[in-house]
């Protein structure tokens, strides 16, 4: 097994000027990024798309939900924690916690009418297609106020209509940062790294 970090733009790994070309309007370069990534790994030997999973949460899970929908073929699951992947509604409603903050690195949907069709352009759940999907993990949490477990919900839903090989699992009792406690936060994690072993093909 080999675990890669990709460093996307939006983040501040490599400047200023790397963020501010994954944020507002630029903000799909964070997802050719990510793709990029997987086809460096698969182009130097490091994978093969059947043996290539995918992960991250919150707007990292946002990330997943925008790449299985650009890339599905690269991928043998995504793992999508806490998925922020119905943004265009939530940025949309300022009534919300994150939203007005947000509106920096995302733009105002509400103010301005080419942000709102850029984000439409790439919302993971605006832009589930008709194609095969990877496998997909969406794990989401019922008191989460960062991204409200609707979001994955309705997304899964979307996922299936299509056929899409989709599991949603909910914690019950844990919010935006998993649950609590050393020895429960080991078992969700366990569960997360069992499905990839299964995804991967490790029976045993």
């Amino acid at each position: 097994m080999l675990y890669a970090v990709a460093h996307v733009r939006g983040g501040g790994e490599l400047g200023r000027e790397w963020y501010e070309q994954g944020r507002l309007l630029t903000k799909r370069n964070t997802f050719t990024d990510f793709v990029a990534a997987a086809d460096h790994l698969i182009a130097e030997g490091y994978a093969t798309p059947e043996r290539l999973v995918a992960e991250g949460g919150s707007a990292g899970g946002l990330l997943m939900g925008a790449v299985a929908n650009l890339a599905p073929d690269r991928f043998a699951g995504i793992l999508a924690s806490v998925p922020f992947v119905d943004p265009l509604t939530s940025i949309l409603d300022p009534s919300l916690p994150l939203t007005v903050i947000e509106w920096d690195e995302w733009g105002n949907p509400l103010a301005d009418p080419e942000v709102y069709a850029y984000m439409k352009s790439y919302s993971p759940y605006e832009n589930v297609a008709e194609h095969p999907y990877p496998r997909i993990l969406a794990m989401t949490s019922l008191n989460d106020t960062r991204v409200l477990y609707v979001e994955p919900a309705k997304w899964v839903a979307r996922l299936r209509e299509v056929g899409a090989p989709v599991l949603l699992k909910t914690e019950m009792s844990a919010g935006h940062g998993g649950v609590s406690g050393r020895y429960s936060a080991w078992r969700e994690r366990a569960f997360e790294l069992a499905w990839i072993l299964d995804v991967l093909g490790y029976d045993s």
